[in-house]
């Protein structure tokens, strides 16, 4: 599969971030498992308005990206969710209904004071 043009983006297209409570779960757990220094880095970075907080400005990626989101591993690829960048590479159709419930947004719903 070709990959996105991500780099130099700055996460303006990470954002607003649906989470489920499964989802939810597994990133609690990675930023609990995080290096101290790594997480206060990550949390003290200013971001765009909008941008997802895990997004990681200063090495221009998401910063939980093994844990990240359905609809972040389905961004670029969905015609719903097209890449300005890289349009051409949205060529499906999302016709399933999510399969868990969203419990809130990233940066909205959740913010670093729920993930202490």
């Amino acid at each position: 599969m070709e990959q996105l043009p991500c780099k130099g983006c700055k996460g303006l297209c990470c954002g607003p971030v649906l989470v489920t409570a499964s989802e939810l779960k597994k990133i609690k757990k990675k930023i609990k498992s995080m290096p101290t220094k790594i997480r206060l880095e990550l949390e003290n970075q200013n971001r765009y308005y909008g941008t997802c907080i895990f997004y990681d400005i200063h090495n221009d990626r998401c910063g939980i990206h093994s844990v990240r989101p359905e609809i972040c591993r389905m961004f670029g690829f969905y015609k719903e969710l097209t890449c300005f960048r890289k349009p051409e590479l949205a060529t499906k159709k999302m016709n399933q209904p999510a399969k868990e419930k969203h419990v809130g947004v990233l940066t909205v719903d959740f913010t670093w004071k729920d993930f202490k």
